[in-house]
Order: C-alpha cells, then structure tokens, then sequence
C-alpha cells in the first residue's frame, strides 16, 4: 500500500512541478477562430476547428460535468468560432471577419483581439486586421496566427481553375460534401479559387485578385497586427488525409520547396520547386515555400505537460510576403508533420488539436494577447 502511496506522491509532484500540465494560460483578449475555405463555424454540431469528434477547441470546460470541451484551456478563456462565407475571396471574407469580430469586442467589452486562422483564413485575417486598424484607429489585433495559410498562393487553386468548363464538377463535388451552401447567396466559388492562385488570373475580367496584390495590400504590418506567426504543416504518403490523397495521387501534388521570387514556373504558387513532388514539401494543398507569414513557430511535444510553442529565429521574420528569402521558402525545419486537414480535426490521424490549439493560446498569454 506504501508503494501505491509513493507512486501517487510522484507523479502529483510531477503535476505541481509542471504547471502547464492542466491548462493554457488564459490570454488577456479573446481568441477569435477563423475558418478556411470551405469552412463554418459548426456543420450539424461539429466544428471546423473541432478535434476528431467535432468538439470546438476553443470551449472552455466551464459547465458542471462538461465533458464535450477543451480541457487543455482556462475554463474563463474567451474564444469565438468565426463564420464567413464558405466560398468567396478574402477580400469579401476578410470585412466580413472584422464585422464579426467588432461585434464580438462590443459583446465581451474587449478593446483588443487575437485571431487563429487556418488556411484561407490565415488570409482573411490579414484583411480583417487592416480593417479594424481603419476603423478603430490602433492595431486591434494583438497576435495573428496562421496555419497551414498559403500566403503565397496554392496550385492547387490553379488547377481546378484550369478546368475550364470542368470547374462545374468540383463545384458539384462540394455540393455533394457541403450541401446547397455553395450555391447560396454570398458564395462565389470561383473568387474563393482566384484569390488563391499567386498571380492575377484573368487579365480580361476587369479585377485584379490573386495572392501577389493581395499580399501589397495586406502584408505582414506592426501598425495592423502586434505580432505574426504562423505553422506550416508538410506530409506525404499514405499518411495524407484519404481525399488529399486521391487528389495528391490522381490530379495535382505541389512540388512546395524551391526558391524563385514570383511564380516561375506558372503552377499557381510562388516558388518553382526543387523538382521532386514526392518529399515531404507540402501537406496536400499548400507548399512550404508558401506557408511561412512573420515568424516560423514550431509545436513542441511536452511529456506529462501541456505542448509548447517556439520561434525558430534562425529562419528570420517574413515582413514581405511577396519576398521571402531563400531558406523561409525552402526550409522544413519547425514543420509539423500533419497534413492540411489533420490540424482541424478532419482525420483519421492521432494528432492532438485540443491540446496543439491550447498550445498556441499559452503562447499567446505569453506574448501580449
């Protein structure tokens, strides 16, 4: 029985020794969570930024015997699902962003925010945080977030918009998946897909998009944002997401980490690849060498306590996102090995998003938010 009592001694001391075992810090504004292409905030209970089983990794367990929560965060976290339109450009995604989010800072009675976004809406973080530094008159936001975002366009995006008059049967395709939400009011497929390919598409349309202009207009700015970083996610094989896989397989796979300022290859995405489209340079649908916005921040496996971000300094802040260096486009160092619909909960796969998203709100309680 000593023993017993010995070994629960032990590992309560390990719990008291290593604070960050239960939960995040709380961070001092609210965390507003914003949803990529294709997104919602919830879709019949079960969220975008929702572990395996649809559960929002940014609710607190703050009820009696709660158990469909996030345990890894301060039961007194403030945090927000964002829901734009599903399909259209970050342009109209963006200010509907920043109207979300001004509502949201009148409803908590917050002055500033932080914003976690996952692929395009890493982007429309961008916008929104302009937005709110327009209005407001100082940076409203105080961390922006990215994961898996591609800054520097998707070729993905291309491809499909390559198709011509074949654009109609992915379109389809998502209906089946999504519902007549892609044909509702507000959406419009084919923006959402110009928005993400580096150059502008179509000279003869009349409007300029892509990621390029985006990113003058929007770029990595202290005046909009205090601080950037962002995660970039790479993987390969049989470890993909089965529907990234058929499409890495059967269609288009990325070959993500070659340097070249501009899209010199004219595949959609900044960079011309290395050549080798089997290693491990993208994580599906956005390449390394588009996915690094201010600081590279790499997740760190903590035993017996809660995971734990970094900055990896030796690959520099992207301030110019239309001109990152060599090594920020071409680097796998600090890349978490997941696949583009693994960090948001769409498996199989055994990644921990409670305890990922937990880590990165810590991280913001550490660093100004």
């Amino acid at each position: 029985m000593k023993k017993y009592i010995l070994i629960l001694a032990a590992m309560a001391f390990v719990i008291i020794a290593n604070p960050a075992f239960a939960t995040a810090k709380k961070s001092a504004y609210p965390v507003v969570f914003a949803h990529g292409l294709g997104g919602f905030d919830n879709l019949l209970g079960a969220y975008y930024f929702g572990d395996d089983y649809g559960v929002f990794v940014g609710d607190p367990c703050d009820e009696f015997l709660e158990v469909t929560c996030n345990s890894n965060i301060s039961t007194s976290q403030k945090a927000l699902a964002g829901n734009v339109a599903p399909f259209n450009s970050s342009e109209i995604r963006g200010l509907q962003l920043a109207n979300q989010i001004e509502s949201y800072l009148t409803t908590v009675g917050s002055s500033y925010v932080n914003i976690i976004g996952h692929s395009q809406g890493g982007i429309d973080a961008r916008k929104a945080a302009a937005v709110l530094k327009q209005r407001k008159g100082y940076a409203v936001v105080k961390v922006l977030a990215s994961v898996s975002s591609p800054h520097r366009g998707s070729g993905t995006a291309k491809y499909i918009l390559d198709l011509k008059p074949g654009v109609v049967s992915v379109i389809a395709s998502l209906a089946a998946i999504y519902g007549n939400s892609v044909y509702a009011a507000g959406n419009d497929v084919y923006a959402a897909a110009k928005q993400l390919v580096y150059n502008d598409y179509s000279a003869a349309d009349g409007i300029t998009t892509g990621m390029k202009d985006f990113n003058t207009k929007y770029n990595v700015n202290s005046a909009h944002a205090s601080k950037y970083i962002s995660f970039v996610t790479a993987q390969q094989g049989v470890n993909l997401n089965p529907a990234l896989f058929l499409v890495v397989q059967g269609f288009f796979n990325a070959d993500g980490d070659g340097y070249c300022v501009g899209d010199c290859d004219n595949d959609g995405a900044a960079g011309q690849g290395n050549g080798n489209k089997s290693d491990t340079d993208d994580d599906g649908l956005v390449g390394v060498n588009s996915a690094q916005m201010g600081q590279r921040a790499q997740l760190n496996d903590c035993f017996l306590c809660l995971d734990y971000i970094t900055i990896n300094t030796s690959l520099g802040n992207v301030t110019d996102l239309n001109n990152p260096s060599s090594l920020q486009m071409t680097s796998k160092a600090s890349v978490i090995n997941q696949d583009h619909a693994d960090v948001v909960g769409l498996g199989p796969d055994t990644f921990d998003e409670k305890e990922f998203y937990a880590a990165i709100i810590d991280y913001i309680a550490n660093n100004g938010g």
